[in-house]
């Protein structure tokens, strides 16, 4: 059977970060198995109903809705987020932080559900969301998800604050970072919000904002020229068919499961050999 992530691999990066019941009975088959599920359905997007629960139990077979159970128990309590916080501070000296890219993506939703609406550029109900990521587009931080009709720089302010507030959890010092981001982001309300931390905005100019030879901020051609990792960070992203399109209804089981993504993609990088 096909595996996304080795057994001592989920033991040890995690299931200690799964909060344990604090009443009822505790699950009689091993979190590592149910972990396992839970990312065989995030990886090969195949229907809850037809999980191969009886391939992936060692033990108990446990019922597709058992799984989808703990799933969605443990996407509200942020025990993913929680998990990728811990990764990003176990292994923030193997990121290189030399620069960060932003970038935003678009995700159509096909039931609707929470921070969903049209998108006429994708011509679907969408979900979008910002993404940071490192110089060799290792994924480092997500914002809020925000509704498709708003643009990048909806709320932009507020949206920067929860991506660098992952940064501050993981002891990721933000001062003196540079960051490159496309002409979308060229606002003065993001521009400030750099400043803030002393960040870097390495930003293309939007033509709309005026003439360049008029603008005195500061551009680096050749930093912004290395922006092309988000895009594929994005393709590794899209590689987990559950995050193709977006099917869960509310915002907690849609930012779960993009926080397994960010581990998975994080721990082959990091532990290689662990993978089949």
């Amino acid at each position: 059977m096909y595996k996304v992530l080795d057994k001592d691999t989920i033991e040890m990066e995690i299931v200690p970060h799964i909060p344990l019941p604090k009443r009822g009975f505790a699950p009689t088959t091993p979190l590592n198995e149910i972990v396992n599920a839970i990312l065989y359905k995030l990886k090969t997007g195949v229907q809850r109903e037809y999980l191969p629960t009886a391939s992936l139990s060692s033990q108990k077979v446990l019922g597709w809705q058992s799984v989808y159970h703990h799933y969605r128990k443990w996407c509200r309590s942020g025990a993913f987020m929680d998990c990728w916080v811990a990764i990003l501070k176990r292994y923030r000296g193997m990121f290189d932080l030399s620069s960060v890219d932003l970038g935003g993506s678009h995700t159509p939703a096909i039931k609707g559900g929470e921070a969903v609406e049209y998108q006429g550029r994708k011509k679907s109900r969408t979900t979008c969301a910002l993404f940071l990521t490192d110089r060799q587009g290792l994924p480092l931080a997500m914002s809020e998800p925000v509704s498709g009709n708003h643009n990048d720089l909806f709320d932009i302010e507020v949206q920067f604050e929860v991506v660098t507030a992952t940064l501050d959890r993981a002891d990721i010092k933000t001062e003196g970072l540079f960051l490159n981001a496309d002409a979308g982001f060229d606002s003065k309300d993001f521009r400030r919000a750099c400043a803030r931390r002393d960040i870097n905005a390495n930003i293309c100019f939007n033509k709309r904002n005026g003439s360049v030879d008029d603008r005195n901020e500061y551009f680096d051609r050749d930093l912004y020229d290395q922006r092309y990792a988000v895009e594929r960070t994005n393709a590794w992203i899209d590689s987990f068919r559950s995050l193709l399109k977006r099917f869960d209804t509310t915002i907690e089981s849609w930012k779960g499961p993009n926080y397994l993504s960010f581990i998975v993609i994080a721990l082959k990088r990091f532990k290689p050999k662990k993978f089949k």
